[in-house]
């Protein structure tokens, strides 16, 4: 049988720059593809027409053994429609890797590994994918996963107000600002004023580290 290929556009080392994992070295790998096509996406160079490299799990195992680290970030694009990705997710958790999965809310999370971390979005209005969002996945969300919201105006962030009102997520909760459209501040003052307690601002540390570079970071 043949074996299975994941279509990977990017590997590297870095810094988690978002989410639980905030500030840790880890390997990412950036999968090809999205069933999604959001207005403020930042990796379009991995869903339009991407370059990438066809490698298999074992290739893969091999790689993220070499670097010598154990925190191990899926990535996108979307990770979730990879085939095979569960098969891969299983073996680098066997291998003692911790591995979040970045997905975007629209496809089903229940049948991922739950010893994985899943940070999932919630696609707020001006993302213009709202209505591609499964609302049962919320309910799926454990203590150690997280639910980001990505917001660039008040619509979005009293739309995320409504959602955590609506499904209490026992999850962490992030908002995060779209680059030039909000201010943080704002997004501060709205968790202040909503008296959201257990709700976190984050920015993305690699875009201020680096902010001239786009990819491997």
């Amino acid at each position: 049988m043949k074996k299975a290929k994941f279509k990977v556009v990017e590997k590297f080392a870095s810094i988690e720059g978002e989410g639980i994992r905030s500030g840790f070295p880890a390997i990412f790998l950036r999968f090809a593809g999205c069933n999604l096509n959001c207005s403020y996406c930042d990796t379009r160079y991995a869903t339009q027409n991407p370059d990438y490299e066809e490698i298999t799990l074992d290739q893969i195992l091999e790689y993220v053994n070499s670097t010598g680290f154990k925190k191990v970030t899926l990535t996108g694009g979307e990770p979730l429609i990879q085939p095979h990705i569960h098969d891969l997710i299983d073996s680098l958790i066997k291998e003692g890797f911790e591995v979040n999965i970045e997905t975007n809310g629209s496809v089903d999370i229940r049948y991922v590994n739950r010893n994985a971390i899943i940070t999932m979005d919630y696609k707020c209005p001006s993302s213009g994918m709202e209505d591609k969002m499964l609302l049962e996945n919320i309910k799926y969300l454990g203590k150690s996963d997280v639910l980001k919201f990505v917001v660039g105006t008040k619509q979005d962030l009293e739309r995320a107000f409504e959602i955590i009102r609506l499904f209490e997520p026992s999850c962490n909760i992030y908002f995060s600002p779209v680059h030039g459209k909000i201010e943080p501040k704002e997004i501060v003052n709205f968790i202040l004023s909503h008296k959201l307690q257990n709700c976190r601002v984050q920015l993305q540390l690699h875009k201020i580290i680096w902010p001239d570079r786009e990819r491997g970071v």
